[in-house]
């Protein structure tokens, strides 16, 4: 989230720049050229409330991927509270799979402001990399998977995700892919516990 400088955001001001985060991430999936005053109305802010939290279009659509990322992330430490490590990591692809396939519905206004801007990959890069982390340390820890697994490897064995068309009846064939990959990270493991 934006601070502004040495201070961070009333609890208001936080709160509007979250719902329109969240309403930014239902119109732009729907609609890629959606009005910014639409967002702005249907986040019950006004015009000047909107373009003091996101001066411009472009700035809005990478907030909203950056802060579709970080929820992503967020997420692993929240489902290392409540399951075993090996569940909590499966889980966590599955959370991942649902984003990949909505972002898909961003790609027209992501690909726009991509185009003026540069890559997207550092924006939710950082989040997703420490999930990751966290998630395989875990798991090593407790003796689930094989040790020795780097953040990297991991991103290159689930990247058969970005093939599937969001489109289509996706989830089995992510679920099938997941289940594989957890079968490999399990080979070799101290503990071969099954979820």
């Amino acid at each position: 989230m934006r601070e502004e400088k040495g201070s961070p955001l009333r609890p208001d001001a936080q709160r509007n720049r979250e719902r329109i985060l969240e309403v930014a991430l239902a119109e732009l999936t729907r609609a890629a050229d959606a009005p910014v005053s639409a967002i702005a109305k249907k986040a019950g802010v006004g015009q000047g409330t909107f373009y003091r939290n996101f001066p411009n279009r472009e700035a809005l659509v990478l907030e909203v991927y950056r802060y579709e990322m970080q929820q992503v992330a967020d997420t692993a430490d929240q489902l290392l509270r409540t399951r075993p490590p090996d569940r909590a990591l499966r889980e966590w692809m599955d959370r991942l799979a649902q984003y990949a396939m909505a972002k898909a519905g961003l790609a027209e206004a992501l690909r726009t402001t991509t185009g003026r801007h540069g890559s997207l990959a550092h924006l939710g890069h950082g989040p997703v990399t420490e999930a990751i982390t966290l998630l395989l340390k875990a798991n090593e820890e407790a003796g689930t998977i094989r040790p020795g697994l780097t953040p990297e490897d991991f991103v290159l064995a689930i990247s058969g995700l970005w093939q599937l068309d969001p489109h289509s009846d996706w989830q089995p064939r992510a679920a099938r892919l997941f289940d594989l990959l957890m079968d490999g990270l399990r080979a070799g493991a101290p503990r071969g516990r099954r979820t």
